[in-house]
């Protein structure tokens, strides 16, 4: 039984982290689910497209590493979905401008197809998904999940070191 006012406020905001790591894991699940579903891709298919079909990007794509960074995933997740990706003929690995020995990831013009032609279902899905929220909540809710995405980014958790045991 907490001791103090301090031990009890430590151990209720303990349950609400908890709570609502569990919650952003049910949101991942449920979005990885609905987008098989619903729209017959993952959200990291989706997000590697999404990603290679911004207008800053010129037909030389983008490196695997920036690739990475930018979406936050795995080298050997992405390098799965591009396979997959690259069997279907909507992206390439293509000889870097910059460093000859280097691959730059980049849609073909299928992959470019595919982006537009998925549009309305993207907007249906995002409206669907959405719909219980107001523009200002959804501005919010992007400013938080930034803040707690960069809190992730800055974990360090320190390890027992084995020389002190």
């Amino acid at each position: 039984m907490p001791s103090s006012n301090t031990e009890i406020y430590d151990q209720s905001l303990y349950m609400i982290h908890n709570r609502l790591f569990f919650r952003l894991f049910q949101v991942g699940n449920s979005l990885d689910r609905q987008c098989l579903n619903e729209l017959g891709i993952s959200p990291v298919h989706w997000a590697v497209l999404g990603a290679l079909s911004r207008p800053q990007l010129t037909e030389a794509g983008m490196s695997f590493s920036d690739l990475t960074e930018y979406l936050g995933i795995s080298r050997q997740s992405l390098d799965n979905v591009l396979k997959r990706l690259e069997r279907e003929g909507s992206v390439e690995r293509i000889t870097s401008h910059q460093d000859k020995r280097a691959k730059n990831v980049a849609l073909t013009p299928l992959g470019q197809q595919s982006w537009l032609e998925l549009q309305e279902q993207f907007f249906q899905f995002y409206r669907q998904a959405m719909s219980g929220f107001a523009f200002d909540d959804l501005a919010s809710l992007i400013h938080l999940l930034n803040k707690l995405n960069t809190g992730l980014k800055q974990i360090q958790i320190a390890q027992a070191d084995d020389d002190t045991k």
